[in-house]
């Protein structure tokens, strides 16, 4: 029985010797057991690989010493920008209306297309283009009691520009001399003083600006704006002198014709009809009776 116990302890000491020989390395009959390196891992002849240095420990705290960040890079001095002229967008040299004077003016439509542009009280109202003088109204005829249309702007001046657009300055304080229909004006020329004529009377002194086209004296609610001005204004104040609203008149003029019907603030109130004064009658005098009694 016990060389049995020792023949089985040999064999299983056999099988245990061939299991390890198999599991090494060098697996069997020389052949490597260890799997291939992954495609992705070797790297191609060419690549080259960066490798970032561990952050380096300070002498003393033991701390971290963070990786030094790249310097930004300064631009070199240069000289200062050249301004540049706006461009040219047509044949005409506008000015802003109002000459010598602050001005403020309202940028939104409130009941017609115009504007308020307020200023001091005889500041100069100039020609905003070169043009003839249509209309001119030296005389304040604008009453509360009757707020006739063609009255409210006081005393004004219309300019028929060479551009085909009519301008209209109103609520003048006076019109300057030589000023008259048929004038011939240039752009930037003093055409009268700011003032609050018309029925600006119980404001500030403002001017009354507007935009349109030519028409007869007698349609006035033309000349009184149809183009809003306030963009024109802007560009005229700002700096580009050439931005015209020639276009925009000619292309509404087409769509509403020369004389369209009033549609804002067109009615007048009567002329009040006065009433004569009576003067007080006379009472009769009473003639006196001689009474006659029976006494006698």
């Amino acid at each position: 029985m016990r060389s049995v116990h020792i023949t089985r302890l040999a064999a299983v000491a056999g099988v245990v010797l061939v299991t390890g020989a198999c599991a090494s390395p060098a697996g069997v009959a020389g052949v490597s057991t260890v799997p291939p390196a992954s495609a992705e891992l070797v790297a191609a002849p060419d690549s080259v690989t960066a490798t970032i240095p561990p952050p380096t420990a300070d002498a003393d705290t033991g701390a971290a010493t963070p990786s030094p960040s790249p310097m930004a890079v300064q631009p070199p001095p240069g000289d200062e920008p050249v301004p540049v002229p706006p461009p040219k967008v047509s044949e005409f040299t506008y000015a802003f209306p109002v000459q010598g004077c602050e001005a403020t003016y309202q940028r939104k439509l409130l009941v017609l297309p115009k504007t308020t542009i307020w200023a001091g009280k005889g500041c100069s109202f100039v020609s905003p283009v070169d043009g003839v003088v249509h209309e001119v109204n030296i005389k304040n005829r604008w009453k509360p009691s009757t707020d006739r249309g063609q009255d409210r702007e006081g005393r004004f001046v219309t300019v028929a520009g060479e551009d085909g657009v009519l301008y209209l300055g109103g609520h003048l304080d006076s019109v300057e001399p030589g000023i008259a229909p048929g004038t011939r004006v240039k752009a930037g020329q003093v055409l009268g003083r700011i003032g609050n004529s018309g029925n600006a009377r119980d404001t500030a002194s403002n001017l009354y600006f507007a935009i349109s086209w030519k028409t007869e004296p007698s349609a006035w609610w033309v000349r009184r704006g149809m183009v809003k001005p306030w963009n024109y204004l802007d560009a005229w104040r700002e700096g580009n002198r050439t931005l015209s609203p020639a276009d925009e008149a000619r292309a509404l003029m087409k769509r509403t014709g020369r004389t369209p019907a009033c549609a804002i603030l067109c009615t007048s109130r009567p002329e009040p009809t006065p009433t004569p004064t009576r003067k007080p009658r006379k009472k009769p005098v009473e003639e006196s009776r001689q009474v006659t009694t029976l006494n006698g």
